[in-house]
């Protein structure tokens, strides 16, 4: 599953002419549902949507609060070009979960999302319509979000950070430059340095008379 989140002081959605989804301050997400998602990647995105800190806190800190935080409203839209892959210069859709199946599986999405925050706050556009989606991006700020690859090891939020951890000194180990013992690997051993030299003297003391 993807997600583009983006941070709005205002978004609609208009069908026909006629608005029928309106925000104010808030995010729109648009959602790509692919043909391997399930319950589990539903749940990880709304919780990585309702969490993500995209505004300010009262004291005016950028990235501190997010829009359950907030108490603002979110504009979903239901988007499969998310799931385009290329062939050539035409994009192709074949990842992107069928029609039928899609429509039930957004609408589970909209009741998670609902059931986890405010349900009077969330709006969302006309599922397989043609639609005009009116964004007004704040800052610009835009943020893309995916679910864990379904049964990826690290699709466990714990265990995504143990490894996300294990990077970040793996880079402060490389940033420091050669370890100790690598710096020891590239000395000559004093045994090899006394038969060395044993061996350049011998060398000498037969070129002397």
């Amino acid at each position: 599953m993807k997600a583009v989140v983006q941070r709005v002081t205002r978004a609609s959605v208009t069908v026909g002419g006629e608005q029928i989804s309106a925000i104010g301050r808030g995010i729109c997400v648009l959602l790509g549902i692919s043909v391997e998602d399930s319950q589990k990647e539903l749940e990880h995105m709304v919780r990585k949507i309702l969490n993500l800190r995209v505004f300010e806190d009262e004291s005016g800190k950028h990235w501190s609060k997010s829009v359950m935080d907030k108490q603002y409203e979110i504009l979903c839209v239901s988007q499969f070009t998310l799931q385009c892959v290329l062939k050539g210069n035409k994009p192709d859709f074949h990842l992107a979960m069928p029609t039928e199946q899609a429509e039930s599986f957004y609408n589970s999405f909209l009741e998670q999302l609902r059931k986890s925050y405010r349900p009077e706050l969330i709006r969302d556009g006309k599922f397989g319509a043609y639609m005009q989606v009116h964004i007004q991006n704040d800052g610009p700020v835009t943020i893309e979000l995916e679910s864990p690859a379904p049964g990826a090891a690290n699709s466990d939020p714990k265990q995504l950070s143990k490894l996300e951890k294990q990077q970040q000194r793996k880079e402060k180990t490389r940033a420091k430059g050669p370890s100790e013992s690598s710096k020891e690997r590239n000395v000559p051993r004093k045994e090899d340095r006394s038969a060395s030299s044993g061996a350049e003297g011998d060398v000498s003391s037969e070129r002397e008379p």
